[in-house]
């Protein structure tokens, strides 16, 4: 496991008792966000836990509605070897073979991730390994990944997984990797074989060691990107639970980057190339307590609504840690979903009996309710920052709602506004679990439009149509973008399916936050649009309407993000030259292309997030004033002759995902950025 090296401060909560402002929350139907995967719900099962088998626990996992099992467990994936069922230096618990962890995936229901041993294997074990599963034995295992957390071998100081190779580079990596998937696929075509990563901002995201060409993700994807599936990345964002809990808004970002190195890396058709995020826990006081539950159901709504195809908690069981006492609530410092039974080594203090569910598989257990497989994520947004909100649009009709309130002490009353969608006007089914409830509880009640958040609970509203919708029209395919500029892009897709009348014309939607703004429509399948802001990230949606006014589903989400002037009076060269997990170094040269010096210059800029900074700053005066940059020549360097160049530099900060800024203004002049 891999903790994150960045820190956020927590969200205030208001004072227990203190009145609190009602709630707005916004679901938009028409801005469209990923479809729910088959995988989308998996949690991970490990060779040395002795229950992993038992009836009772894949009875539990099913019930709590879980897609994917991964498989053998973390670290010991590098040191296990599944024909004689060994783990070197490890601890291999009985009843926890390869074949008696498929008989309880199929208990359950799941689908296997395995991992095959790249610490201590080889790719012909990994080969043998997919024949018997699928071959020998039929039993269909699509997904394998590479070995785990790779990156924590000593290559860049700290190690914790085995790597028993000459080279520890992400080079040697990345070139074993297609070795692995040239071997294993020519067992089997039809797999899917994926490769280690780190996520965004979590260490060691950003370093270069040794003689790899840059850090780990570049090198691996530059090598291994045309030969494998999917990449594999953890997330584990560290801290206590006020900590932990306004985290989940780093994931658009992270996820935005891993997409963009991917397609940056990994060389022609990297659209093709999925993302898993097969490791995620809290990882302090709250593990077993209310905070996980709150983490799980949030972390777990904003990744798949990103469009990872798959997200596991860590762990089905795990064992007792450090005990405290989280909201009234005992927590037993546990990874698992599922209490091992187990007691602090004094005695002390003991779990409950073995299976009792702890606080995250509610968590899981609410997500099965809210998001299933085919619903696509839609748009959905909350004024207060301790209360979230996600929502699924169902092929049914029906909208689902699933509201977060992080807030220990305070109940929270909500309004919901549906754009979009017409709500029926009967009580909607509202599923809801609160602090210290041991089942979630169902019912009808209240109104689409308006709740009452218990504290530091989860609540999901399953919302009727006011009407049946019959004979709309089908939804267009995937955007695609081309031709972007600095102000204007143009987009097409593919045609929609009619419904009972003929197609009319379609709309371009831009998501503004949990608001659509139409931008353009055709009766064509290519819009240009223009009038957008320079360096600036849009998603969009495309949405079918037919002559009689039924408007679609959207469309799958396309993002672009724009870019600078081909032909500008400046330009800028923004690069990073030093980068340790939270900070870096930045060089930045300034290009005057006019015909004239510059004679007193201003830089601006505005960081793409909250959590971006300047530390320090030299050959210039540096400002920073919210996300907004303000660098001004020194009396060295204010005077720029006509072609002329001058660099500065600084060191940033950033505790999430760092968005490179690509809009830059000397004098008010946009910029063309090299």
């Amino acid at each position: 496991m891999l903790l994150g090296t960045s820190l956020l401060t927590g969200v205030g909560a208001p004072s227990a008792g203190a009145a609190v402002a009602p709630v707005n929350v916004t679901v938009n139907a028409r801005a469209g966000l990923a479809t729910v995967s088959d995988t989308a719900l998996g949690v991970n099962h490990a060779i040395w836990d002795q229950y992993l088998a038992t009836h009772e626990t894949s009875d539990l996992l099913r019930s709590a509605g879980v897609q994917m099992l991964r498989y053998p467990g973390g670290s010991y994936a590098d040191i296990y070897h599944w024909r004689d069922h060994t783990a070197p230096g490890g601890y291999v618990a009985p009843g926890t073979d390869f074949d008696t962890f498929m008989g309880a995936a199929r208990r359950v229901g799941a689908e296997p991730m395995i991992i095959a041993n790249y610490g201590t294997g080889t790719p012909a074990e990994a080969a043998d390994w997919v024949r018997y599963a699928n071959v020998t034995k039929g039993y269909g295992a699509r997904y394998w990944t590479v070995g785990n957390e790779n990156y924590g071998n000593g290559h860049y100081g700290s190690a914790w997984e085995a790597d028993h190779h000459p080279d520890k580079s992400a080079t040697y990596y990345a070139n074993l990797v297609v070795s692995y998937a040239e071997a294993m696929k020519a067992v089997d075509p039809t797999i899917k074989v994926g490769a280690v990563l780190t996520m965004p901002a979590n260490w060691p995201d950003g370093l270069t060691a040794g003689n790899d060409p840059g850090p780990w993700n570049q090198t691996v994807l530059a090598i291994a990107g045309p030969k494998i599936d999917f990449v594999d990345v953890h997330w584990y964002p560290g801290g206590n639970a006020a900590e932990s809990l306004p985290r989940t808004s780093h994931i658009t970002d992270a996820v935005h980057l891993l997409r963009q190195q991917i397609t940056r890396y990994a060389g022609p058709d990297a659209g093709r190339i999925g993302i898993s995020l097969t490791e995620l826990n809290v990882t302090a006081d709250g593990m077993t307590s209310q905070p996980a539950a709150l983490f799980l159901a949030d972390a777990y709504s904003g990744l798949l609504a990103a469009g990872v195809f798959t997200v596991h908690w860590w762990n089905v069981h795990n064992g007792i840690g450090r005990v405290s006492t989280v909201a009234g609530q005992t927590d037993y410092g546990d990874f698992g979903l599922l209490s091992s039974g187990t007691c602090t080594p004094d005695g002390s203090v003991c779990e409950p009996p073995v299976n009792t569910p702890f606080a995250a598989y509610h968590g899981l257990s609410m997500m099965s309710r809210f998001a299933r497989s085919g619903d696509q994520f839609i748009r959905a947004g909350s004024d207060q920052p301790l209360v979230s909100a996600h929502a699924v649009r169902r092929a049914n009709g029906e909208v689902a709602v699933l509201l977060v309130n992080k807030d220990p002490d305070n109940a929270y009353p909500v309004t919901i506004d549906y754009a979009g969608f017409a709500p029926a006007t009967g009580a909607p089914t509202v599923h809801t679990h609160t602090n210290g409830a041991t089942a979630i509880a169902t019912g009808r009640s209240g109104t689409a439009t308006s709740r009452t958040l218990p504290p530091y609970s989860l609540t999901t509203l399953v919302v009727g149509p006011a009407a049946a919708a019959t004979g709309v029209p089908g939804a267009p395919g995937q955007p695609r973008a081309s031709g972007v500029t600095d102000r204007g892009a143009t987009i097409s897709w593919p045609a929609a399916t009619p419904g009972a009348s003929p197609i009319a014309k379609y709309e371009v939607h831009r998501q503004n936050g949990a608001v659509s703004e139409q931008i353009g429509e055709t009766t064509g399948t290519t819009l240009t649009v223009g009038n957008l802001d320079p360096g600036r990230r849009y998603t969009v949606n495309v949405l079918t309407r037919d002559t009689a006014g039924r408007v679609s589903w959207a469309s799958p989400p396309l993002t672009f993000t724009t870019g600078s002037p081909a032909v500008s009076g400046c330009a800028v060269r923004f690069a990073t030259t030093t980068d340790w997990g939270n900070g870096y170094v930045a060089s930045v040269d300034i290009v005057n292309n006019s015909g004239h010096p510059v004679d007193g210059w201003t830089l601006t800029w505005t960081w793409p997030t909250s959590w971006q900074r300047v530390g320090s700053g030299w050959s210039a005066n540096w400002e920073q004033v919210g996300g907004n940059v303000r660098v001004t020549g020194t009396d060295d360097n204010r005077r720029i002759p006509a072609g002329g160049t001058t660099n500065v530099g600084f060191v940033g900060e950033y505790s999430g995902p760092n968005v490179a800024p690509t809009a830059f203004r000397l004098n008010g002049t946009l910029c063309t950025v090299n």
